[in-house]
Parts: structure tokens; sequence; C-alpha cells
């Protein structure tokens, strides 16, 4: 008896500091990339995000100018990698390449959506990271269920719209739960309910306004949950593209200006991308490259300077756009042309997307810029360098002056 109390009295006495150090050790922060697919930064005006607007209250907010085509995949790629659609290869949500004649790349083939052969021309943020030893995760990103250059994020989760907003966020926090050595320093959130009920019922609609109201309930349960582990993290919360009102009543048929067995339509909606049929070129091209109502064509090197659009082997030979709130059609849509779309001229006011960024050293309005802007911002507050592209810094500039 004697031997087993001085045995305990001696564990009592072991210092137990180092161990309540070890535990209450400062976290490292955590960069965290979010995406609201497909909101526009008025909807900030609309006092439902509570959440949404603090964070721009009291960090920095603005408006990303998305590169051309206002679509999902192409901006979503130019965010991480810097480089616009036609340097990073991701041209269109659907597209073709000569050198795989007869394969189309769309959203909704997995099979062509998940080689490496279409995501090899530009290097994602997380692969550069990767390669410096910082540890990343992606809770959902086009092109990072892709092993590109042999590499992938530490951790990734493949894109599946069932899998809930609230199953999206606690995956995040779970991450964030983990040791110092296998948490990372890096993660994205990927969020698509706004842009899909944007499509279903329109950018003005009463469901719109609930989807909103949605995900930033989900951005605070984001926040709630870093709070309680004391996990600080950099913020940056971005859209893709906006979104305009489509209808019926405003629609330009392929099929009344040429036949459609002459082309194939690679995309359609608010730009076309057309390829001619062998041995149809001049064909095409007489019935399409005249002036239409509500409607621009031009051959691919043709196309205005400032879309940064045209040069890459992979964009189709002949690209229509609408005009703002039109819509191309090439024979029966396979859904209803009503609701709501994007991928209109980048010039469009309704085509401006979210930029909200917090805990980072950035503050105040930061006005419009283009989106490849984000991508060194986002290199800068992981401490990689980044790789050469098409931005000018203008957002990691000011950060480097605010922390002189």
């Amino acid at each position: 008896m004697i031997r087993f109390l001085s045995v305990l009295a001696a564990a009592l006495l072991l210092p137990a500091a180092p161990l309540r150090a070890a535990e209450e050790a400062p976290r490292a922060p955590v960069t965290i990339l979010v995406s609201i697919d497909g909101f526009r930064p008025d909807y900030l005006d609309r006092g439902l995000t509570p959440n949404l607007s603090r964070l721009a209250r009291e960090g920095a907010h603005g408006k990303l100018r998305p590169s051309f085509p206002t679509k999902t995949f192409p901006n979503h790629f130019t965010i991480v990698t810097g480089k616009r659609p036609d340097r990073n290869g991701i041209v269109g949500n659907s597209m073709i390449d000569p050198r795989r004649p007869g394969q189309l790349f769309s959203l909704g083939n997995s099979r062509q959506a998940l080689d490496p052969f279409w995501w090899d021309q530009a290097e994602p943020l997380w692969v550069t990271a990767e390669k410096a030893g910082v540890r990343t995760a992606t809770m959902f990103w086009p092109g990072s269920e892709v092993e590109i250059q042999a590499t992938r994020p530490s951790d990734w989760q493949r894109f599946d719209q069932n899998i809930s907003d609230v199953q999206r966020v606690n995956a995040l926090l779970d991450w964030m739960r983990r040791p110092a050595d296998i948490r990372p320093a890096f993660a994205t959130l990927y969020f698509d309910r706004v842009d899909t009920i944007g499509h279903h019922f329109g950018p003005d609609s009463a469901e719109v306004n609930d989807a909103i109201a949605a995900i930033d309930a989900r951005i605070g349960d984001m926040l709630s949950g870093l709070a309680a582990m004391n996990q600080p993290a950099r913020l940056v919360v971005v859209a893709d593209h906006g979104m305009r009102a489509v209808d019926e009543t405003r629609v330009i048929q392929l099929a009344d200006l040429i036949d459609l067995a002459s082309f194939i339509a690679v995309e359609t909606g608010p730009y076309a991308a057309i390829e001619p049929a062998a041995g149809t070129d001049d064909r095409v091209a007489a019935a399409l490259l005249k002036p239409h109502p509500h409607m621009q064509c031009n051959r691919r090197q043709d196309l205005p300077e400032r879309l940064h659009y045209g040069r890459n082997p992979r964009v189709a030979a002949i690209i229509c756009i609408a005009e703002p709130g039109w819509t191309i059609l090439a024979g029966e849509p396979r859904m209803p042309v009503r609701g709501g779309a994007h991928g209109y001229d980048n010039a469009d006011p309704a085509m401006l997307a979210l930029f909200v960024a917090h805990g980072t050293g950035l503050s105040g309005d930061v006005g419009i810029l283009d989106n490849v802007e984000v991508y060194p911002l986002l290199m800068a507050l992981i401490g990689v360098s980044p790789l050469a592209g098409d931005a000018q810094g203008v957002l990691a500039d000011r950060l480097r002056l605010g922390r002189r």
C-alpha cells in the first residue's frame, strides 16, 4: 500500500505543462477558397446574407469579371490557374480537340471530364502547392478529381450533387479537426445550389432568394465550426459567373439559317461553338458570318481581342455570341428556354461574380477585377510562388503593401 501511494504521488507530481501547451498551441491559419456557383455580387444587396455581408464588411469585397466563355468549368479552372480558358485548355463546358476526333468533353460525360488529357495545359494551385509540400484538400472543384501531372490534392471528393451542403461543410470541418501534420493548409468548398436554382427559376425569383439565404446559413455553419476549434482562417469567397434571365420569346434558331447536318453544335445557349462538318466550311461561314439580329458570329481568330479567346485549337471554328437575354439554339432544346442562363459576353454586367475576402489582410472595396487575379492572391496566402499566368497581381500587390 505504501509503495502504491508513493507511485501515485510521483505520478501526480509529473509535469503536465508540456501536454497542455501542445493541446493549446495556436493553430496555423488555413486558407479556404469557397465557390458559390452563379452568385452575382448584387445578391449581397438583398438583405439575405448576414454572414457573407459581415465578411465583406469586415474584410474586402468586389466584383470579379469572369473570363469568356462565362461558364462553370472554364472559370473555375481560371481561378485556380491564373490563366484564361484559351491558355488553361478548358475552353468550354463542352469542347472538342483535333487530337481526338469524334470525342466530346462535356460536364455530363464523366469518362471524358475525368481524363487528364483535357486538363494538362495548365497546373492548378493544389498541384503546385503539393509539390511544394503544402497539404491541400478539395471539397469539390472542377479538375480536382483528376490526376494532373500525376498529382491530386491530398484529400479530395468526387463531385456528387446529392451530397448536401451541410455534408460539404461538415467534411471541411472534419479535415480541420485533424492533427496538425495531416491537416490541410489550403482547402476548397463548392456550392452549386444558387446556380442550379437560378437556371430553373431565374435570378430574380423567390426560389433564388431562398437558395441565397440557405448558402449563407452554411457559410455561418462553417464560421461557427472553425471558431469552436479556434482555427484561424483566411477566407476567399468567389463565384465563377453571374446569371441573366432568359425566356422562350428571345430565341435565335440556327436551323433557320442552315441545315443542322452541316455543322456540329459543340455548345449552344448564350453563346454557340460551331464546328463545320467535313466539306461544309464555306457554306457554314456564309450562313453565319453575315449580320444577324441579336447575335454576332466570328471566326475564332477574329473574335474581339478583349475576350482573350480563340487561339486554342480546342475553340470551335465559329463562335456566335447572343445579345444578353437571348438564347442560340440548334434544333429542339434539351430543356425549355426559361429561368436563367450564363455564357454571355463577359462585358455583360449580369455576368459579374462575387468576391469577398476575410482574414487575408485585404480590406475595403477592391472594385471590378478580372478573375485571373484570384490565383496569385491565393498563392501569396499559402506561401507558394505562383506560376506565370495572365494576372497582373493586383490583389497580391495590395496584400503585400498592406503587410509593410
